[in-house]
């Protein structure tokens, strides 16, 4: 892919239902997908699951979750949300494959629609906030802070899996830089991957890199503001680079092929002696 491909600027993606659509057919992958609902005070978004999981995260505002899981089945969750991506951790909502979701807003918002095509159909649940596990990764000017919301070893799912990360001003994270290009058994998992990109205060900016772990792989130094998406079909990734004073917020949202759902991942071997990787 070229860097036009990798990076998504604002609206690029946007059409009349999403501030953001991105499906495996618009990415040239086959699994993973992230849409942004942004929902006017009193209003409402319709959708059907069709062979993809979802989770509805709140960015910004609450909302009431409706899920049709069968013809007899109905489920209704309350999401607290929260006021901005920066205050803190959000709850969410799990909705399986093969069902009608009716999301509703009488504040208004947004609202991450983080998805994976899967196999398996689990049922819906509600993730309490205070449930998220909250890590501090890295330390000095590498430090940030990874919510863990869907994280393969903190919310059963089939194949998604997504976290938040919360980069102070000045620091680098998704670093040292790392990749999961390849299927290597109790080492590195194949996964694809979308960064959604959120700065904190006017004029915000970061930088995110994405460097080829083969021959002809993806390659774009691209800077970036709230709103925009860069893709990872494959590559090194990292460092993600937060403008000093205004912090940065980016959402994963991960999915591939492999039988079972993992995240392991390869640092870059020319980084780790100096690093000692994600410390």
């Amino acid at each position: 892919m070229t860097s036009t491909d990798l990076h998504l600027p604002k609206g690029t993606t946007a059409n009349a239902q999403y501030a953001v659509d991105i499906d495996p057919e618009s990415a040239g992958w086959t699994h993973s997908s992230l849409r942004v609902a942004e929902l006017a005070p009193g209003g409402t978004h319709t959708f059907t699951t069709g062979d993809s999981e979802w989770i509805v995260l709140p960015l910004q505002g609450a909302c009431t979750v409706r899920m049709e899981t069968a013809p007899t089945e109905r489920v209704e969750m309350q999401l607290l949300g929260r006021e901005s991506v920066f205050a803190g951790v959000s709850d969410f909502a799990y909705v399986p494959r093969d069902a009608r979701v009716q999301i509703a807003s009488g504040a208004g918002g947004r609202f991450a629609l983080a998805g994976a095509k899967c196999e398996r159909r689990l049922p819906a649940r509600y993730g309490p906030a205070p449930e998220v596990p909250v890590e501090e990764r890295g330390n000095g000017s590498c430090a940030r802070r990874v919510r863990n919301f869907a994280s393969a070893d903190s919310f059963d799912c089939d194949k998604l899996i997504a976290v938040e990360v919360l980069t102070p001003g000045g620091n680098w994270s998704s670093y040292p830089p790392h990749k999961h290009d390849e299927h290597r058994p109790g080492e590195e998992a194949e996964l694809e991957e979308i960064y959604y990109f959120e700065i904190d205060g006017p004029n915000g900016l970061g930088y995110q890199r994405v460097f080829p772990s083969r021959e002809g792989g993806s390659d774009v130094l691209a800077e970036v503001r709230s709103g925009d998406a860069v893709l990872v079909p494959d590559g090194w990734h990292g460092p993600s680079i937060a403008q000093p004073g205004h912090d940065m917020y980016y959402l994963n949202v991960m999915a591939g092929p492999g039988e079972t759902r993992e995240w392991r991942i390869c640092f870059h071997p020319d980084h780790v002696e100096s690093t000692g990787g994600y410390r």
